[in-house]
């Protein structure tokens, strides 16, 4: 069968900017592959939607850059067994990604509107392994909890004290903490009742709105 003209620019656009900068989990690589990431962002030509930057979804939010998606979801270490809290469904192409690696994704929203597209479009997926929640995901989902991974799709001014609570004990946390333009991904593993935490290098998500990030009218 032929390959279609966005699977083409998928795989090129994997090879270049994703996996040409260092990023080599084959289990992330394939689901990378396996999403279509124009689905996340109607409207826009297949070269933006594969271009190494974020892309605007409205209600000022963006989906992520490709290569920062991928960089998050590595360092997460998604095993099939495991269950994962996303804060920041956005346009669910994040989600996706993790539903093709994880037993279970749960993933919180603030807006419902966002809520509402990204479930259509994983649904057209046949992604049914996720949970949806609309409200403040600065204080997770701690009906759901102990998560092994939390990936955080927002800039924190700090690591949120409850998302930390509900890593389960070995598991993993990503999220960008910093100022409102500017933020340091860290990485945070849970061992016992110690946090290590480890910065990684700068990136820039949008601003993370609630009780445990940012004021609402501060974004």
């Amino acid at each position: 069968m032929q390959e279609s003209a966005a699977a083409h620019l998928r795989r090129e656009h994997i090879e270049v900017f994703i996996r040409g900068r260092g990023v080599c989990d084959k289990r992330v690589l394939r689901a990378l592959q396996d999403v279509p990431r124009e689905l996340f962002a109607p409207g826009m030509s297949l070269n933006d939607v594969y271009g190494d930057h974020p892309l605007p979804i409205g209600c000022g939010q963006t989906v992520s850059q490709p290569y920062m998606v991928a960089w998050m979801t590595e360092l997460l270490r998604v095993s099939e067994e495991d269950r994962v809290l996303e804060i920041g469904t956005g346009s669910g192409y994040q989600t996706a990604v993790l539903a093709r690696l994880a037993k279970e994704v749960c993933t919180v929203e603030r807006l419902p509107a966002l809520t509402v597209r990204a479930q259509a479009v994983l649904g057209e997926l046949n992604l049914v392994n996720v949970r949806y929640r609309v409200g403040d995901g600065t204080v997770g989902w701690a009906e759901q909890a102990p998560y092994n991974a939390i990936c955080v799709t927002a800039g924190a001014p700090r690591v949120p004290p409850p998302l930390q609570a509900q890593l389960a004990d070995g598991g993993r946390l990503v999220i960008p903490v910093g100022d409102r333009m500017l933020q340091s991904l860290v990485l945070v593993e849970r061992c016992g009742s110690r946090y290590n935490m480890r910065e990684l290098g700068g990136c820039r998500f949008v601003p993370l709105v609630g009780a445990e990030g940012w004021p609402s009218g501060q974004t």
